[in-house]
């Protein structure tokens, strides 16, 4: 295969399908060396791209300005390309199940543009099996071709992790795999042009599917753990962060703390790999465990937040509850599968009139999603009760006097701040009288 070569010379184009959290910055790195076309079925996605706007805000307005990116939702254009890269979302079903719909999906519109001596690379999260079992059958059926002989896979997970200025694609070693030796070489190649630290050939493309999701299933566990104590240390009366702080002075600590657990990878992969361990008649308790204890954290909190509400005498029902953060991490508009929604939902059974604040959320997105409408900040006044459920930096920078403003001026009640990633410091909050509590 000349497919490397002729990339680099321009005679032939990279596409990437799918311009996300993963996609588009991976589109822009590839574009500082190669001729690429950025597709993507979402007009509105694309056209805010074309206008320079970076909605995601993992690489910022200006360099969508500079980039050399064909933007594009015209699928004609990857008449073009030979080198596709796969970048599409695969979510779970409301049973828990895989949703393997956009990766199909993906699949036909790049089987009716697919040219003989191609190259097809998928990063989506699946299960071990689906790039070779699913995507090559849907590929060859639409495309009239046939794979190991016109054309050739891989698979190469991403590792991107949303909101992180840090660890970006050229900074993150890169699992690769294709189909055989030939293959795996041309796509090692490719990537080696934007991963400065090198990549890494696994065996198989089986193996780096499943490298995927037993990455983000480790985690998954280690904070379902922390999580866990953060339960039983509230019953005993232990403050959990206290508990983690003396904890990590330990050489061999590996530093996991408590916390909501949403997103599209650690919230949603471990499920992947609990389905197909189950079609091989194995039921996973460990990673299963873990998903729950980590799915109820939220009802966990609110609960919380309505004991001290309730011992600080507040009136649960037609309260007023400001929540700042509702993104499923910090720093990221991203709102998919957020955990925060567990928590307002869960108040809302209560009665409690909730107001959230986000300037950081997509906002058509959270619309969309959940039907939630933003506040601004300037307009919360007399609340019962703030939840810090994001460590957005905003949130960080706010001094106790700003978060005394947002509360209601009675000196028979205390202000109640339920501080979810202990961004304030315990010992102040409680000296200026509030009811402070940290996960």
């Amino acid at each position: 295969m000349m497919i490397y070569e002729n990339l680099i010379n321009k005679k032939d184009k990279l596409a990437i399908v799918g311009l996300g959290y993963v996609g588009m910055p991976l589109a822009v790195a590839f574009a500082e060396s190669l001729e690429v076309i950025g597709f993507d079925l979402n007009q509105r996605k694309i056209k805010r791209y074309q206008q320079g706007i970076d909605e995601t805000r993992e690489i910022g307005d200006e360099k969508i300005q500079s980039t050399s990116v064909d933007f594009t939702n015209d699928e004609e254009r990857l008449n073009e390309a030979r080198f596709f890269i796969v970048a599409v979302p695969t979510p779970i079903k409301a049973d828990k199940t895989p949703e393997l719909a956009p990766v199909q999906g993906a699949c036909e519109v790049i089987g009716r543009h697919l040219q003989p001596e191609s190259i097809i690379v998928f990063e989506s999260t699946v299960y071990p099996g689906v790039t070779e079992d699913i995507c090559v059958p849907i590929l060859e059926q639409i495309s009239g071709l046939t794979c190991g002989k016109d054309f050739g896979i891989g698979y190469s997970p991403e590792r991107i992790n949303p909101g992180d200025p840090i660890h970006r694609v050229h900074n993150i070693i890169k699992i690769v795999s294709g189909m055989n030796d030939e293959v795996l070489e041309e796509i090692a190649k490719v990537y080696e042009l934007v991963v400065k630290v090198g990549v890494h050939r696994a065996p198989s493309i089986k193996v780096a599917e499943a490298a995927k999701l037993v990455e983000n299933a480790q985690r998954d566990i280690n904070i379902a753990f922390m999580n866990e104590l953060a339960v039983v240390f509230e019953r005993m009366g232990i403050c959990t962060n206290e508990v983690v702080e003396a904890m990590n002075t330990k050489w061999n600590a590996l530093g996991f703390a408590p916390g909501l657990v949403g997103g599209h990878c650690i919230g949603v992969d471990p499920y992947y790999f609990i389905y197909e361990a189950s079609k091989k008649n194995y039921h996973s308790p460990i990673i299963s465990a873990g998903r729950k204890i980590n799915n109820d954290m939220g009802t966990f909190i609110a609960d919380i937040t309505i004991k001290h509400m309730i011992q600080a005498n507040k009136r649960i029902k037609d309260s007023k509850v400001c929540i700042l953060g509702i993104t499923f991490k910090e720093n990221c508009p991203d709102v998919r599968n957020t955990r925060v929604m567990d928590i307002i939902t869960r108040l809302q059974e209560f009665g409690a009139h909730i107001l959230v604040v986000d300037p950081v959320a997509n906002v058509e997105e959270l619309r969309n999603e959940y039907g939630v409408e933003l506040v601004s900040l300037d307009t919360v006044r007399e609340v019962d009760c703030v939840i810090v459920a994001v460590a957005h930096e905003c949130f960080r920078d706010m001094g106790v006097n700003e978060y005394e403003c947002l509360f209601k001026k009675d000196n028979e009640e205390k202000n109640v701040l339920i501080d979810v990633k202990s961004i304030m410091n315990k010992s102040i909050m409680e000296s200026r009288g509030y009811s402070y509590w940290s996960l």
